[in-house]
């Protein structure tokens, strides 16, 4: 045994790193009993005493080819705490985070309840990634939860290496599949409203295909399949739909097929990514706005003003068009464990993100499903095209056509430059690196930086060692006026920082 955990993956949404230098079975086996020793301090905080072998926990996994050895880690570790475990197997993301409201038979829980749940996935990330998400009293861990759980596994680790450990019973183990209970569940919020509709669905041989083509097809819908077998090596394209170079062959089959429009799934089916009618990409912040509008209009008759939740890397018109159109914005940051908290704290009725992440309260649980937003797009297509005929999905992103927005730059910078590159950059920061008015700097989330006719964001990947950028403006040439001072200056930096500790990037 190594004389210190390897904690590098925990990060501020999840655990994600490198299968198997970061990621791997002894890391999984000591977050499961940190976790539940961290779950069981929770309890106590709130006056709750429960003994380990009171608590349940749901595990599921996405399809890479080392989650079913980082699973059985992880359940070796509640279980070893002294925890149970129901292992619902390879099973979407959402069907984890659904576990904690599901009906679960009696039977199967020992008449226990679900306390949380543990996904083993990397979701967006390559086929070298893995991760582990985790939720608790139906909320995913906050960024201070998942500290607190990475030094109750440290603690546990020195416990076990001093044999030191608390001797409990080990819990039980049962399978449940659970997805006919989740299906029916979703189905029953929706009429079979779909028919005439024809749609594409990517599931990018990840965990969508085992239950989102059904329920559309339940729904009425003409689904033509693509890629729905699960297969770790993800053969096809990588899964991610935010990354536009993924979406090649739905907007092809889009096209060729005459279809409305298509639905494409990142690698945990949290990320949803669509494509128009002509095969052209929806971003995040543009289907958004699509949900926005239509729970706004279902609203407005019972005189209510929804709060809609989304995040610094979105274009400016999303924000204008809600406020304008009788609904309240509210910018964040990029996370969905910070949109999560955020909607939980104002109240929101919807969030989204550029990614995909789409999180409906709004005759749901509140959670990112793109299952379910799949179906909430459906609805909402299939109502405009019983009223018109010929409509088209992009008709409803007409606000945008207003304004020129770049597409998303990945500059690289190893993780721990990114501090002080952002810190550098702040201070040269001016009107004349941008040739441009500053009306504002937003730096809830990196720095947000707004001109009279758009602005230039750059912020921290939490997930990968890169920044993330984004530059918007109502001419294609200011845009790439922001874009070109930004980018220029944040490489210089990087190769500044760098150079000063010795090492190339």
């Amino acid at each position: 045994m190594e004389n210190k955990l390897n904690t590098s993956a925990f990060g501020k949404n999840d655990i994600r790193g490198i299968f198997p230098s970061s990621v791997n079975s002894e890391v999984f086996l000591y977050a499961g009993m940190g976790y539940v020793k961290w779950a069981i301090e929770k309890f106590k905080e709130k006056g709750n005493v429960k003994r380990p072998d009171e608590l349940c926990f749901c595990v599921a996994m996405d399809a890479r080819l080392h989650s079913p050895e980082l699973k059985n880690a992880a359940i070796e570790g509640v279980t070893k705490f002294g925890a149970n475990v129901i292992d619902i197997g390879l099973a979407p993301t959402p069907l984890g985070y659904f576990s904690e409201f599901a009906k679960i038979p009696e039977n199967v829980l020992n008449g226990l309840t679900i306390n949380g749940a543990l996904i083993i996935t990397a979701s967006h990330n390559p086929s070298e990634y893995n991760g582990l998400k985790m939720t608790f009293n139906r909320q995913s861990l906050s960024e201070e939860d998942i500290k607190e759980v990475k030094a109750a596994s440290e603690k546990v680790f020195e416990q076990s290496k001093e044999g030191r450990l608390p001797y409990v019973n080990k819990g039980f183990v049962k399978e449940f599949n659970l997805i006919e209970i989740y299906s029916e569940k979703l189905l029953d919020g929706f009429s079979k409203c779909a028919e005439g509709l024809k749609i594409v669905v990517d599931s990018a041989n990840a965990t969508a295909g085992i239950v989102a083509p059904k329920i559309y097809r339940d729904m009425g819908a003409d689904v033509i399949e693509m890629y729905s077998e699960p297969d770790g090596n993800f053969p096809n394209h990588h899964p991610n739909p935010s990354d536009e170079s993924t979406l090649d062959d739905i907007k092809k089959a889009v096209v060729s097929k005459n279809a409305d429009f298509g639905i494409a799934f990142d690698g945990d089916s949290d990320r949803i990514g669509v494509v128009d009618s002509e095969g052209k990409m929806i971003t995040g912040d543009k289907l958004l706005l699509i949900y926005a509008l239509d729970l706004i209009e279902n609203l407005k008759i019972r005189g209510e003003v929804p709060t809609v939740v989304s995040e610094v890397k979105c274009s400016q018109v999303l924000y204008d068009t809600i406020n304008q159109s009788g609904g309240n914005a509210v910018m964040y940051k990029t996370g969905h464990g910070y949109i999560k908290s955020k909607m939980k704290e104002t109240g929101a009725l919807l969030a989204g993100e550029m990614s995909g992440h789409v999180f409906f309260k709004d005759r749901y649980y509140g959670f990112d499903d793109a299952i379910y937003a799949g179906m909430r797009l459906i609805e909402i297509v299939s109502k405009h095209k019983k009223q018109n005929p010929d409509f088209k999905i992009q008709s409803l992103l007409e606000p945008f056509n207003k304004v020129f927005i770049s597409s998303e730059i990945r500059l690289k910078c190893p993780n721990e430059f990114k501090k002080p590159v952002l810190e550098k950059l702040s201070a040269k920061v001016d009107n004349d690196l941008f040739n441009s008015n500053i009306k504002d700097i937003v730096t809830l989330d990196g720095l947000r930086i707004i001109f009279e006719d758009g602005f230039a964001l750059i912020r921290q990947s939490n997930t990968e060692p890169v920044f993330t950028m984004r530059f918007e403006a109502k001419t294609k040439e200011q845009c790439e006026c922001y874009q070109n001072a930004l980018v220029g200056l944040t490489e210089k930096l990087v190769d500044e920082v760098s150079a000063q500790k010795g090492i190339n990037v």
